[in-house]
């Protein structure tokens, strides 16, 4: 099967960064795009960024300018970069991937069990 491991949160004052790195694994015939999602506490999981195997790129309007998504499909890994962090960024940050196995030949989202990212005021 397949497992997505997420690596790269912790706590940071606002203003700072971190790198989100997520690496993909198992039983894989192909990826199509990769994502990152964020859930905070009383809060749906909302849209991060996302990044196609074409690398084409899409960003939440809050993220735009700040957060940097990018993917070496030779490591099955996707990235993503937080510069100034506010606050209002923390969240436990997921990894998506739209993964084809080898054994069933159809395409679903796999996730991550998510990193923790705080942000101090």
């Amino acid at each position: 099967q397949v497992q997505l491991v997420e690596s790269g949160g912790g706590l940071v004052q606002a203003g700072g960064s971190l790198r989100l790195s997520c690496a993909a694994s198992g039983s894989i015939f192909s990826i199509n795009a990769m994502g990152w999602y964020r859930q905070a506490p009383g809060k749906q999981r909302e849209l991060v960024a996302t990044i196609t195997s074409g690398e084409d790129t899409n960003y939440a309007d809050s993220m735009k300018g700040r957060f940097t998504i990018s993917r070496d499909n030779n490591r099955n890994t996707v990235y993503l970069q937080m510069n100034r962090l506010k606050p209002e960024d923390t969240a436990v940050y997921y990894c998506n991937a739209e993964i084809t196995t080898v054994r069933t030949r159809n395409v679903r989202s796999w996730w991550g069990q998510g990193t923790q990212v705080t942000v101090s005021s």
